[in-house]
């Protein structure tokens, strides 16, 4: 019997966790932490909520990036783990077929009948490498197109097809892949019409700015695609299961049918990795065509089932507690209450998304005191308001968000899709604080403000 026991573990050395994370982890996180205050100490979570060491509950707006899709520690994805981890299956033999697996594809396939099978991998990003290389390999050809300003991993495949340039930056070569405006079907017509395009991957709802595909583009963009013989990749990494108000995103626009569909994040409950990519019959017996060629494209923990588990379970809750359902109400109502404030907000200039997936974007005010103000804070780096906003919604609020993007003014709500009118409530009526702060012209806001801009002049 081994002497490990983790609770003695944390309980004596839990306190420098932040010590631990600057001497041997990521040393930028914690330096970045402690710059804007949100250095806290949680010591447990449930639902939309964590707790810190004094007790003090936190609403949580963020949900671990879209992880948390149905919030902290949900009872029935906590039994299926109990449950699992007791049946003491002969999991990962590699030479078998267990039941979960099959079990968890033929339960996603339900709820996209136009698509036939499922690789099971263990993130967003090998998702999108998985659909990456099943396009290439079913049409023979080396382009994917993806779009500007488009988020889908950081492995080299998936950053390849990543929009923005500061992820990319100091990883080159990288793939030779093309981007297009999202929406612009002119530009994306003359790069099919070049005849070396495998497949155009998009996600229906844009996670850095929270910019949703323009009507009627993803439809349009699948029957040109189609036409030249290339694929449509959804990624529904983060706009899947719910989040947006339909299971997929994309079937917010009828007549979409994706050739590949990437998913993740939500399908893990919160608890075990796992990423699936789903796909049409030919596609993957194209790459999967004889048996010298069955293990041609794999994942040595792909379909554990541990994972697989908490995917049936997950599924499970969304369909008996209707969470797709209340993801679509609370979302209305969320984006109602808030997008009414923009009459009275100067500095709040759009409110969009659909479902549970909210972006709240700021922008130049027309009074003199607070454009003067405004403008010191571009001049510094954009992106500064929208972090002045995150904050106090965290130190006088205990509202945990995100800005939504890297010099943006944007703030992207993707809280736990179980939330409901309690929660909005808060939200809406801390926001409103936040804002007729900002709007007063002085304070700790605008104090908080300056420190931003001498940090972000600093770094330059």
């Amino acid at each position: 019997m081994t002497g490990f026991d983790l609770a003695e573990l944390l309980a004596a050395r839990g306190g420098e966790r932040y010590d631990l994370h600057a001497r041997h982890l990521n040393h930028q996180l914690p330096r970045m932490l402690h710059t804007i205050g949100f250095d806290k100490v949680y010591e447990r979570g449930e639902g939309a909520y964590f707790w810190d060491t004094d007790g003090q509950d936190y609403l949580d707006m963020l949900a671990g990036f879209g992880v948390m899709g149905l919030g902290r520690h949900h009872p029935v994805v906590r039994k299926a783990l109990h449950d699992v981890l007791d049946a003491g299956l002969a999991d990962l033999t590699r030479f078998d077929c267990q039941p979960l697996p099959g079990l968890l594809a033929e339960k996603l396939l339900s709820y996209a009948p136009h698509l036939d099978r499922v690789f099971f991998g263990n993130s967003g990003t090998e998702a999108v490498e998985t659909a990456l290389k099943f396009a290439r390999f079913a049409t023979g050809r080396p382009r994917v197109l993806y779009c500007t300003h488009a988020f889908h991993g950081l492995t080299t495949g998936s950053l390849s097809v990543n929009g923005e340039d500061g992820f990319r930056d100091g990883f080159a070569p990288l793939l030779p892949d093309t981007a297009v405006e999202m929406g612009d079907l002119d530009a994306l017509e003359r790069e099919v019409r070049r005849g070396d395009v495998a497949a155009l991957i998009v996600e229906p709802i844009q996670g850095k700015g929270v910019l949703p595909a323009p009507p009627g583009y993803l439809r349009a963009a699948q029957e040109l695609l189609h036409r030249h013989k290339g694929l449509l990749i959804a990624d529904e990494v983060q706009t899947g299961l719910g989040r947006t108000g339909d299971f997929f995103a994309y079937q917010h626009e009828d007549g979409v049918e994706p050739d590949l569909v990437c998913v993740a994040k939500a399908l893990s409950g919160g608890y075990v990795p796992v990423s699936a990519t789903l796909g049409k019959d030919w596609i993957f017996k194209k790459v999967y065509s004889s048996m010298d060629r069955v293990l041609v494209h794999s994942a040595s923990f792909g379909s554990n089932a541990q994972a697989m588990a908490a995917g049936l379970a997950v599924l499970g809750v969304m369909e008996d507690e209707e969470i797709v359902a209340n993801a679509r109400h609370t979302g209305d109502l969320l984006r109602t209450r808030l997008a009414a404030l923009t009459d009275k907000y100067e500095l709040l200039h759009d409110v969009r998304g659909r479902g549970l997936m909210i972006g709240i974007e700021f922008g130049r005010p027309s009074s003199l005191g607070l454009r003067s103000r405004w403008t010191m804070l571009q001049a510094a780096r954009k992106g500064l308001f929208a972090q002045m906003v995150v904050v106090p919604l965290l130190q006088r609020h205990h509202i945990l968000t995100q800005v939504s993007g890297d010099h943006l003014e944007v703030i992207k709500l993707i809280p736990p899709l179980t939330i409901g009118e309690r929660e909005v409530d808060r939200f809406v009526e801390a926001f409103t604080a936040v804002m007729d702060d900002a709007h007063g012209g002085g304070g700790l806001m605008w104090d908080f403000g300056r420190t931003l801009v001498k940090q972000a002049v600093a770094n330059r």
